[in-house]
């Protein structure tokens, strides 16, 4: 996300240029590490004035620096994909465009969303299909022609199709769903995920709740995969600091060759937190990878500070560890990460 607070950081106050680059300096390894990453982007590139809540605007250095860490793609339809109306959509799909990342949720008009539905992903033999859809603008009505997909089950079912019919060995579904700031899943989610499942979706990966909610690995009963849901993957970056809100997780999911087909064959979380010091008399933004850090005191300017970032972790693994099935968390050890057991 973009507040207020994340522009004024990224802000050069003499050449009022902005580079967010440093913010991702402590993640990069790890999505580094990924042959492909995807994030949910949760603002607009719809020019100055710059703001952040309730009607998003950052600058495309964002974005820019999401590419520089190694993000190679972005969905797009969330509650805020129209805070700066028909003029916000299209310059966010042409900011895009022009930096060179591929998305997927909004579009300039219906031939374009025909032609780039669904988003197709071909990497190590593996051809995957992304589909992005939110359940709300926040009210703000979408003008004709611009599109910002919404969570339809008869729109996502047709989709879905299609992808099978550009014969996908994996379709990722990405979700703006749920009930902000509560850690357990709604029925409306439970439902909506089980239905997903059922019509051949391989992994169903949700945002909106601003807090973690359980993730689950299974063998579907219909398709005889392996399928994964992660209902939240709560806060990746944003300015929100309140208990559970200020950090987040990456899931990392891994898929195997069998025959002439790619499958899930195993899937575990990184835990992420937003560290905020004051530097120069600014507040910085640093996502730092929680198990790399939770042992080094030293490294944060506060007390108070780590003591945070050990209360989010403590909370996060009671949650998930006891909801969670068959994804465990990646701990770091000696230089590598490695799945908890």
């Amino acid at each position: 996300m973009g507040h207020d607070e994340q522009i004024w950081s990224a802000e050069n106050r003499e050449t009022h240029l902005y580079n967010y680059d440093d913010v991702f300096q402590y993640i990069d390894p790890v999505i580094a590490d990924a042959d492909i990453a995807i994030a949910n982007f949760e603002v607009t590139l719809g020019g100055p004035p710059y703001t952040g809540y309730p009607q998003f605007s950052s600058p495309a250095d964002l974005a820019a620096a999401c590419k520089n860490a190694g993000i190679d793609y972005f969905v797009t339809a969330n509650n805020h994909a129209a805070d700066r109306g028909k003029k916000g959509i299209i310059s966010t799909i042409n900011k895009l465009d022009s930096i060179g990342i591929p998305h997927t949720g909004t579009f300039l008009n219906s031939s374009c969303r025909d032609s780039l539905t669904p988003l197709m992903i071909h990497k190590n033999g593996a051809s995957i299909a992304l589909l992005n859809y939110t359940f709300s603008t926040n009210g703000i009505i979408v003008p004709e022609p611009v599109i910002v997909n919404m969570l339809d089950k008869e729109l996502i079912t047709r989709d879905v199709n299609e992808a099978k019919d550009k014969n996908a060995d994996i379709i990722i579904l990405f979700l703006h769903w749920g009930t902000e700031y509560d850690t357990i899943p709604s029925k409306t989610q439970t439902d909506l995920a089980e239905y997903f499942q059922s019509i051949g979706v391989d992994m169903v990966i949700g945002s909106h709740p601003h807090v973690l909610q359980k993730m689950f690995r299974t063998k579907n009963n219909v398709t005889g995969n392996n399928d994964v849901v992660i209902y939240s993957l709560g806060n990746f970056v944003s300015n929100q600091r309140k208990p559970k809100t200020d950090g987040g997780s990456m899931v990392r999911i891994e898929l195997t060759r069998i025959g002439e087909k790619y499958s899930i064959s195993n899937a575990g979380y990184y835990l992420t937190w937003v560290y905020t010091p004051i530097e120069k008399y600014r507040k910085k933004f640093f996502i730092l990878p929680c198990s790399e850090f939770e042992n080094k005191p030293d490294f944060f300017d506060k007390p108070e500070a780590y003591l945070h970032m050990k209360k989010f972790i403590s909370d996060s693994r009671k949650l998930l560890n006891e909801q969670n099935i068959e994804i465990k968390e990646y701990i770091f050890n000696r230089n590598s990460w490695v799945l908890s057991n």
